[in-house]
């Protein structure tokens, strides 16, 4: 959600900032602001702020006239929770003496409010973050050093929370802590970062530490003092990042959304060649600390876009493997105290690897005795540090709100995975592996067929965007795909769009069709296409202007029926999911070009969701 960027540097460090922020503008915010420790006569002084709401082209404009002079920094791109997206509710938030930056929710800040007010102390916002610098305030002014103020205030904070902080008087330390929500510390010469994640770092470093639950740093120009949750000295290993300019930037494309739906053939095919060994035609998961073949159950447990991965998987790993499936909302997941075997298998999908309540259950699965794999396109992520097993997409940097090719990469996941679990429980034969696996690598060329249909979309595009409402139906794996559309098309063209599995349609969506409602149909020629051609004869009865998804034999069979249709390439239908993800996409992407939406940015959206 929110973003983080600190700076403790050797030249002022208002712009750099800045720039750090605009590299964080995926993650969804509705303000920012940036804050500095200033210099005068060579003395340390107090700390300045600027913040805005909207965009930061707003910040920019106001740091061009007005610019923040000082070699140590902390910004915030703010996604509102407690408190409207005002300038007031903006970080950072400061007293004279601290400034704070916080990704998270305090859930226990009324509590402190209250208790800081009795003492004295005033509040000017209506969001929770403001306790944070208080509290410090407060514990500064009974005589503490600063390190020992934030470590005794971080213990008195309940709820998720990744926090920057900088001291009035001091431009030598800027200080991080981390509870639950992501942060990093970047390495320089001569100076040091804080940064939510590794792309608001990449330029500025090629090392950096991922934090852990509980700890506290302490950064200089010389380097870091990390201390951990029981107050001890640790030590965090610094990884390499790599992300280069090319991988995000957008080229010669309008959005990055377009971007990442035309990178998915070559994505696709990194992903699968981690897993899909040409010579033998079959796939090969990593090795496994437990064995798949004594898996009694699978749990998939996912958030939005990765949970219809999840859900296209179920079909999978049911019909092939046949071993019993549940998918569940991560939001819902604990809630509803599920039956978890001992020994069964959770899988927890995620492109960030952060969200928050997919990582909840990760955790609740381990403290239930599940083996657990992480499907994230973050290989350092908490879910990859925390699960058994990571299964890493290799999707690369997903600038786009609106998840793209990190859905396309955790269906060849699933689809691998599936493979192997079918393999050893025999429940499959060496021929049909052998088949489907072709069948995979098949995709990354078949995608790049169905890019060629971007016009055809964009002219279809002209008449939905003209919608005010908008119906997808699907069987089997087409249900969920159909279910991605109406999500895609919802988050970035704010049209109303809803999924029905095609046969439902008779209990009651069925009552929604007329001519001004079109009905996207998702219906490959699977086993189940003439039930779906069934539906779709239903709705074009009742004036239905359907759009059908489909293959040449598919078309063929409902010619004169359907308003439009766009004919994908013939594939198995174990492939078909991946494939017939790349239209739904560009049809919603088209759609919310057309109507001058922020698709990159859509309103109220976040990239990653680390707050529950």
């Amino acid at each position: 959600m929110c973003g983080i960027i600190g700076i403790i540097g050797r030249t002022d460090v208002a712009e750099h900032l800045i720039a750090g922020l605009k590299r964080l503008e995926y993650r969804g915010y509705d303000s920012a602001g940036i804050a500095t420790v200033t210099q005068a006569s060579g003395k340390d002084g107090g700390i300045q702020r600027l913040r805005a709401e909207g965009k930061i082209v707003n910040l920019e404009e106001k740091q061009r006239a007005t610019p923040l002079p000082g070699m140590i920094g902390i910004g915030h791109t703010r996604w509102a929770t407690h408190g409207a997206p005002t300038i007031g509710n903006a970080h950072p938030h400061a007293t004279v003496n601290v400034a704070v930056v916080h990704n998270g929710i305090i859930e226990n800040f009324m509590e402190l409010r209250e208790e800081l007010e009795a003492k004295g102390y005033r509040f000017e916002t209506q969001t929770d973050t403001e306790v944070v610098p208080v509290l410090i305030t407060s514990l500064l002014d009974g005589g503490m050093a600063e390190e020992d103020a934030v470590k005794a205030a971080v213990r008195r904070l309940k709820g998720a929370f990744a926090l920057g902080i900088l001291f009035a008087g001091r431009s030598d330390i800027l200080m991080g802590a981390k509870q639950g929500a992501p942060l990093a510390v970047g390495y320089g010469a001569g100076e040091m970062f804080l940064g939510s994640d590794a792309l608001a770092l990449a330029p500025l470093t090629s090392s950096i530490s991922y934090l852990e639950d509980g700890d506290v740093a302490c950064l200089t120009r010389e380097g870091v003092t990390i201390t951990d949750a029981a107050g001890k000295k640790a030590e965090r290993a610094p990884v390499a990042i790599s992300l280069t300019d090319t991988q995000t930037a957008k080229g010669h494309y309008r959005h990055y959304m377009l971007k990442e739906i035309h990178e998915q053939p070559t994505v696709i095919g990194a992903t699968l060649n981690s897993y899909y060994q040409p010579v033998t035609g079959r796939v090969a998961l990593p090795e496994l600390p437990f064995d798949l073949a004594r898996i009694s159950k699978v749990t998939i447990v996912a958030c939005g876009t990765s949970y219809y991965a999840g859900a296209v998987a179920k079909y999978w790993l049911e019909k092939k493997a046949r071993i019993p499936v549940d998918c569940d909302i991560a939001s819902e997941f604990r809630y509803r105290d599920p039956i978890l075997p001992k020994g069964g298998l959770l899988i927890v999908i995620s492109q960030s690897g952060e969200t928050a309540d997919t990582l909840a259950a990760l955790r609740h699965g381990k403290q239930h005795g599940q083996h657990t794999i992480a499907v994230v396109n973050v290989a350092t992520s908490s879910m990859a540090r925390e699960a058994d097993v990571t299964l890493p997409t290799y999707a690369g940097p997903e600038i786009g709100v609106a998840s793209t090719k990190a859905f396309t990469t955790q269906l060849v996941v699933l689809a691998c995975l599936t493979l192997q679990l079918a393999r050893v429980r025999n429940t499959i034969s060496a021929e049909e592996e052998q088949v489907l696996s072709h069948s995979l690598a098949a995709i990354p060329s078949r995608a790049t067929d169905v890019l060629n249909h971007d016009e055809r979309i964009r002219t279809l595009a002209q008449e939905l965007v003209l919608a005010r409402d908008i119906l997808y139906i699907g069987r089997g794996t087409s249900y969920p795909l159909a279910q991605e559309g109406a999500l895609k098309l919802k988050e970035i063209s704010y049209i109303h769009a809803e999924a029905s599995a095609a046969g439902e349609l008779k209990h009651g969506p069925i009552s929604l069709v007329d001519e001004h409602v079109p009905i996207i149909a998702i219906a490959p020629s699977d086993h189940w296409f003439d039930k779906t051609a069934g539906n779709i004869q239903e709705t074009a009865a009742r004036g239905g202007k359907v759009i059908l998804l489909s293959d040449k034999a598919g078309i063929a069979k409902l010619k004169g029926i359907t308003h439009a249709a766009i004919e994908l390439p013939e594939a198995r239908p174990f492939s078909t999911p991946i494939l017939y993800a790349i239209p739904i996409q560009l049809i919603a992407y088209h759609v919310a070009a057309l109507k001058g939406t922020d698709v990159d940015q859509p309103r109220n959206l976040a990239k990653s969701v680390t707050v529950e």
